[in-house]
């Protein structure tokens, strides 16, 4: 299985627009790492492209050691999609991740901050403004181990 095709990612799984731009700003709803065309939570490193597997690897994910892998995986992968489709969703609207002026990440088990941590960098030359929070659990099922929602700022030069 491979992420879902570009023009459903980023697809609200319920009636919510995914992102709402008001003035400067965009904002996004929380994205979870769950293929629109499937409803199936992406949770291991053969479902994300080639691409993104070799910037996991490089980090010291995706080691090929299935008694690694299998508890790694789950937030790698979720914090690489979640993050991706914020990347895609924000250059839709012309704008680009120097634009997220703020995040607010919601994990089933704050243990997983550090991977998630880490996997953020690659999408972040520079620290952003971020709230983290634990909660019980997240739709649509308690695969989903990572919530995250951004406002982006869209100045009027990439609108």
């Amino acid at each position: 299985m491979s992420l879902a095709p570009d023009n459903t990612r980023g697809q609200p799984l319920a009636r919510y627009a995914a992102a709402r731009q008001l003035g400067e700003y965009l904002y996004l709803s929380g994205v979870i790492a769950v293929d629109p065309t499937s409803g199936e939570v992406l949770e291991r490193y053969r479902q994300l492209p080639d691409t993104a597997r070799s910037a996991l690897k490089a980090l010291g994910y995706d080691t090929g050691q299935l008694s690694v892998d299998v508890f790694e995986s789950p937030i790698v992968v979720q914090s690489w999609v979640v993050l991706e489709s914020i990347r895609t969703t924000v250059a839709s609207h012309g704008g680009d991740m120097a634009n997220v002026c703020r995040l607010v990440q919601y994990f089933r088990d704050l243990r997983s901050y550090p991977a998630y941590n880490r996997v953020r960098d690659l999408f972040f030359a520079q620290p952003v403004v971020s709230t983290v929070v634990e909660v019980s659990r997240m739709l649509p099922t308690d695969a989903v181990v990572l919530e995250v929602e951004a406002t982006v700022w869209m100045p009027p030069s990439s609108r």
